[in-house]
C-alpha cells in the first residue's frame, strides 16, 4: 500500500517537471519535441548519477547521455550553421553583416534586406565569400545532426538501470 502512494507522489511530481515543457510547446515545429526529448535524457541523467541506481557502470552512462545533451544542444542551438558569421566578421569586420531594410517603393509595405557590404567597392567579394561561408557552415551542420544522431542511436539502447 505504501508503495503505492509513493508511486502516486513520483507520478504527480513527474507531471509537474514536465509541465513547463508542454506549457510552452506547440505542435507545428519538430523543436519542441527535441526539447521534450532533451528534457527526458537530462531526467535520466540524474537519474543515473543518483544513489537508486542500480547499474555499477550507472555513471559512465550519464556521461554518455550528457554527451548527447550537449550535442544536441550545439546542432539545435544552430551553432554550426552559424559560424560563417563570426568567420566573416573576422575576414572583414564587425559591421559586414549589419543590416537594414529598404523599402522596395511598392507602397505595400515590402522591402529588401540590406547590407552594410554591399555599400564597399569590394562587395562581389564579400558576397562570394559569405556564400563560400555559409555554404561550409550549413554542409557542417547537417554532418553535425547526423552525427549527434547516429551517437544516440549507438548509445541509447545502454540508457537504462
Amino acid at each position: 500500500m505504501a508503495y503505492w502512494f509513493k508511486r502516486k507522489y513520483r507520478q504527480v511530481k513527474r507531471v509537474l517537471d514536465y509541465l513547463p515543457i508542454i506549457w510552452k510547446g506547440y505542435d507545428f515545429d519538430y523543436r519542441y519535441a527535441i526539447d521534450l526529448f532533451k528534457h527526458q535524457l537530462i531526467r535520466t541523467s540524474n537519474f543515473m548519477e543518483s544513489d537508486r541506481a542500480y547499474a555499477i557502470d550507472s555513471d559512465m552512462r550519464a556521461k554518455r547521455i550528457k554527451t548527447a545533451i550537449e550535442l544536441l544542444d550545439k546542432v539545435y542551438d544552430e551553432e554550426y550553421g552559424m559560424e560563417y558569421m563570426d568567420q566573416i566578421k573576422d575576414i572583414y569586420g564587425d559591421n559586414v553583416l549589419d543590416h537594414w531594410f529598404e523599402d522596395t517603393g511598392n507602397n505595400d509595405g515590402s522591402s529588401f534586406l540590406r547590407y552594410e557590404y554591399e555599400k564597399w567597392d569590394n562587395c562581389e567579394e564579400v558576397e562570394q565569400t559569405k556564400n563560400r561561408l555559409f555554404k561550409q557552415s550549413k554542409e557542417k551542420q547537417i554532418r553535425a545532426e547526423k552525427l549527434v544522431w547516429k551517437f544516440i542511436s549507438h548509445n541509447i539502447r545502454g540508457w537504462w538501470d
